[in-house]
């Protein structure tokens, strides 16, 4: 295993994270995909956190979606799916992932856990694209968690030393670890974090009781050589490292996590171990998603009018329809730069976008 000390590894991810940060910083010009969703329901169980799906309520909930890549274009090389339960301390998670040379190096907690295989959990619980939280893991169970004020396209500040306090996670590899000599099947994940963590600014201390989330899940799996009996990151003639792989749950459509306006719903919900609940998402969220492709498109732009049109002063888009309802959203200049917004037709609620991304809504008493 590669030696850090504390001056050296301070350094790694200082640099590490400004490359991060500008790799996926890039704006997407994409219009939103649709995300995906998921149940998960109440468990009045013990879950013991073993890595293992011995409970019953992990065998009749049901698996998510399997992953797809990062961009939507191309199938991920091994399956990842996931499970979910919740109760009043703790979200729950179980996490199945093929792969047959399952490896891992990194040690050291809140190292950059991305070079290695690992698996991501993104939160963002009032869904406004600021305030999130990430967590990663390899197949070690060495973690990395931080807490973002902002994406990276918004010149937020990262919080590298903030914890989940009192998450509990294991591993159980269905093979054998950092051995070159087999053929893994793969490695199993189970984890609970209290719903503690969701305190101010970036969240609410409210249990999400038949309500939803924006989160989404990743996993960056690397092509490897062998040295020694050793793994590695794979690298080109030279010298420099292949690129990783991004698989992930609900599509980003570009090579970037940190654009929370592209995760996934999930819903909390209350109804017996089970039930086949269904959730829809709100209409709003989908003028939202619009108001997002606008915002991205905007923010990428010189000129702050550049494709929208003048009428009787105002700046807007041609009306557009969004689930049968006509809308029409406003580009508004203030001295902090811009606000986007629609009137929602099925709320009469004001959605607004703010020049730094985020989301908001108003009671709008015009009429």
């Amino acid at each position: 295993m590669e030696i850090f000390n504390k001056k050296s590894l301070k350094a790694k991810k200082a640099v590490a994270l400004l490359l991060f940060m500008l790799y996926l910083g890039a704006i997407s010009m994409l219009a939103q995909e649709t995300p995906r969703t998921y149940v998960a329901h109440n468990t009045i169980e013990n879950i013991k956190i073993d890595g293992k799906m011995n409970e019953s309520s992990w065998q009749k909930t049901a698996w998510s979606s399997n992953f797809i890549d990062i961009e939507g274009d191309k199938k991920p090389t091994y399956e990842t799916k996931f499970k979910m339960l919740w109760d009043d301390a703790n979200i729950y998670f179980f996490v199945k992932l093929k792969e047959p040379h399952v490896w891992a190096t990194l040690k050291q907690k809140d190292t950059i856990i991305f070079y290695n295989n690992d698996f991501e959990i993104f939160f963002d619980p009032d869904g406004d694209t600021h305030n999130y939280y990430e967590f990663e893991m390899n197949a070690l169970n060495t973690i990395w968690d931080l807490y973002l004020s902002k994406p990276y396209r918004n010149n937020g500040y990262i919080m590298d030393g903030w914890d989940f306090k009192g998450l509990k996670s294991a591993v159980q590899v269905q093979g054998t670890l950092n051995n070159s000599t087999d053929i893994d099947e793969g490695w199993t994940i189970e984890i609970a974090i209290p719903w503690s963590f969701t305190t101010a600014p970036g969240g609410t201390t409210n249990i999400p009781e038949n309500d939803f989330w924006r989160m989404n899940f990743s996993r960056v799996n690397w092509d490897f050589d062998l040295k020694n009996g050793r793994y590695s990151r794979k690298k080109d003639p030279s010298g420099k490292f292949l690129p990783e792989y991004n698989w992930v749950w609900s599509p980003q459509g570009v090579i970037n996590m940190h654009e929370p306006e592209h995760w996934g719903y999930v819903y909390f919900d209350k109804n017996s171990m089970g039930a086949t609940t269904d959730f829809t998402v709100p209409e709003d969220e989908h003028i939202k998603w619009y108001l997002y492709e606008l915002y991205r498109n905007q923010i990428n732009k010189n000129s702050t009018e550049d494709g929208w049109i003048l009428k009787k002063g105002i700046l807007q888009k041609e009306s557009k329809l969004i689930l049968g309802k006509s809308v029409t959203a406003i580009l508004e200049k203030n001295n902090f730069g811009f606000d986007i917004w629609i009137k929602s037709p099925f709320t009469n609620k004001k959605l607004v976008i703010h020049t730094d991304g985020k989301f908001e809504t108003y009671n709008d008493t015009t009429n």
